[in-house]
């Protein structure tokens, strides 16, 4: 199969270019990319299926390293089939799956069972995150060993916390041996017990319980303490807290091995918006002040926090359709992620390259996937998107089961044209393709 995108504006965050150019695709690879003085190659263009890129951006396609798909065993709120083609409308070319599966991604059989499924049923590429203790139950660490030769590319108990230190010392250890980081959900689960949303002005006016920022920011300063300690490579989920982004900081200039991620809803809405206890914008952790906003930016700005997750969490609408204490925490984030993180480029946080760098590039260098470039060789996953679209977020028209997202209603600008995964082609204009 030969695919020509012609006339789009290329990033490459991997080589620092970005300019108008043509790229040709053969057999789902990149074989040739033409553009900018002095490369002006000629393409064979015979038996090729031209994508008319003019005016749109030409990216890597996007890395979700923290998607709960909930298959095996969450099939009511999601699937496989249905998270990945949420994905591709996203603009997401790959995914890491999260372990808190029922049963848990805790061996070898789960995990062949899901890259299986992906293989027969996948929009894109599933990556497995294994589970870091049996059953998630953090006591004792699964076969590390097993797990990676399976096909896991980092290991979380995400969800739950480890909360015992020697747990956590000997996961970065035997991750360590096995090339791979451990992904930490920091929560002190003393502390957060019983919380629905942040401790602070806004959990004192609904008199709901709320979870402090030190319920994370004490786990994010044991984890560096640990990752100094083994060496090994921990990566902070879903940042939540200015105090986070300090310690994350400070720990960067002490040369400890650690890299960090926050969500688009992190750095997009307050814990304001929960004060008319909205259910769709319960999560884990929960959204914080205006402060913790800003710092989260400055901590993208700076580079500090490496990567933008979704932390896509769908649940079905009966759950979320439950009060705010007893209904579940987590937004579904895939197919609005680009939009809300495009914002943080028309706000002048972020260049376009920097922004796929954090969305792309960053996530496959920690997880040592071949993906987040456009080079000669490179596998063809690619995002074209129209930077300059405007439309309104509707749940109703998700190709996630999940319609949970306090961004309903919202209007965005930038969206997904077409997406290139595994040689196919995905026409999402009109919602076509999927």
């Amino acid at each position: 199969m030969k695919i020509i995108v012609k006339g789009g504006h290329i990033v490459n965050p991997a080589s620092g270019s970005e300019g108008i150019g043509d790229i040709l695709i053969e057999n789902g690879r990149i074989t040739c990319i033409r553009g900018g003085e002095g490369n002006e190659q000629v393409f064979d263009l015979k038996g090729a299926e031209e994508l008319d890129a003019k005016g749109l951006l030409v990216l890597p396609g996007l890395v979700d390293m923290h998607t709960h798909l909930r298959e095996p065993g969450g099939e009511r709120k999601e699937t496989i089939k249905t998270g990945t083609s949420a994905a591709v409308r996203g603009g997401f070319t790959s995914v890491c799956c999260m372990p808190n599966t029922d049963p848990p991604n805790d061996g070898v059989e789960v995990t062949q069972y899901i890259l299986e499924k992906a293989a027969k049923e996948g929009s894109c590429k599933v990556f497995p995150i294994g589970s870091v203790t049996k059953g998630q139950q953090g006591s004792a660490v699964v076969d590390f060993d097993a797990l990676r030769s399976a096909g896991c590319v980092a290991f979380s108990d995400d969800g739950r916390p480890v909360m015992n230190s020697l747990v956590m010392r000997r996961a970065l250890e035997y991750s360590q041996a096995a090339g791979v980081p451990i992904i930490s959900h920091c929560e002190d689960s003393a502390l957060a017990e019983g919380g629905v949303i942040n401790e602070g002005r806004v959990s004192a006016l609904t008199c709901l319980k709320g979870i402090p920022g030190a319920a994370e920011e004490i786990m994010v300063a044991r984890d560096i303490i640990l990752a100094g300690l083994t060496g090994g490579r921990v990566h902070i989920a879903h940042v939540s807290t200015r105090n986070s982004v300090e310690l994350i900081r400070r720990a960067k200039n002490d040369g400890i091995n650690i890299t960090a991620e926050t969500c688009p809803h992190y750095f997009s809405i307050t814990e304001r918006i929960v004060q008319i206890f909205n259910t769709y914008a319960k999560v884990n952790p929960p959204l914080r002040t205006e402060e913790d906003v800003e710092a989260i930016k400055e901590g993208l700005r700076d580079g500090t926090i490496d990567v933008i997750a979704t932390d896509h969490a769908p649940h079905h609408r009966d759950e979320k359709a439950l009060d705010i204490e007893s209904a579940p925490f987590g937004i579904s984030g895939l197919e609005t992620a680009l939009g809300l993180s495009l914002r943080l480029v028309n706000d002048k946080i972020l260049t376009i390259g920097e922004l796929v760098e954090k969305m792309s590039l960053n996530p496959s260098r920690i997880l040592g996937l071949e993906s987040g470039t456009l080079e000669e060789g490179s596998a063809a996953d690619i995002l074209i998107a129209d930077p300059n679209e405007e439309w309104l977020v509707d749940t109703n028209a998700f190709a996630s089961m999940g319609k949970n997202t306090p961004f309903a209603g919202s209007a965005l600008k930038g969206r997904p044209a077409f997406v290139i995964s595994g040689g196919s082609v995905y026409d999402l204009r009109d919602g076509k393709g999927l």
